[in-house]
Parts: C-alpha cells; structure tokens; sequence
C-alpha cells in the first residue's frame, strides 16, 4: 500500500509512479494550471478534470475544460495551461511514464 496526502503548499500535489512505488504508470493531482509549454517525446498525459474549470493550449487549439471532462495529450504535442478558476483540480496519469520525457518550449 501506498498513501500519498495533499501538498497544499504546492500547486502539484502527490505524484506517485516508477520512481517510488511499484506503479508502471504515473498518476497525480494539480489544483491550478501551470503555464508551462512542453511536450512528451513518448509519454500521454491523460488530465481527469474534478473541479472547477481551466483553459488548456494543446498545439494551437485552445480547449475550455470543465468538470468531468478528460484531455489526452499525445506525445510531440506542445501543450499548457493558461487559466484556472480558484476551485480548480485535476488528476493526471502519465502513461507510460518515462523518466525525463518533459521538454520545455
């Protein structure tokens, strides 16, 4: 068993993964966007939208995302957010996770 608790000091909670548990794929949560543009060689990364709303950037599409919605982003897609409501949240599953698989733009 595994129990990972909320980091409220950091926008990115828990992540948990190959890196310290058993996992073969990465999963965690984030309570804002982060404006980073980057993009995964070989990794998906599969955002589960829990609450609130966000704006994603995913190539040159903007995406509006509410609750329940799910993003998939293939690898080589450049993508990002640019905006989150306060209440925001989602989970991510990196899939498969690969160590140093995030290129910055």
């Amino acid at each position: 068993m595994f129990y990972f608790k909320i980091n409220k000091k950091s926008p990115k909670g828990w992540f948990c993964g190959p890196w310290n548990s058993k996992l073969k794929n990465a999963v965690g949560y984030a309570n804002q966007g982060i404006n980073e543009k980057h993009y995964h060689k070989k990794m998906h990364e599969i955002y589960l939208i829990a609450k609130g709303t966000s704006t994603a950037i995913v190539g040159k599409k903007k995406i509006q995302l509410k609750v329940g919605d799910v993003l998939v982003v293939e690898p080589k897609k450049v993508h990002t957010f640019i905006k989150n409501s306060p209440d925001y949240l989602h989970f991510v599953i990196h899939s498969p996770c690969i160590k140093d698989d995030k290129f910055m733009v």
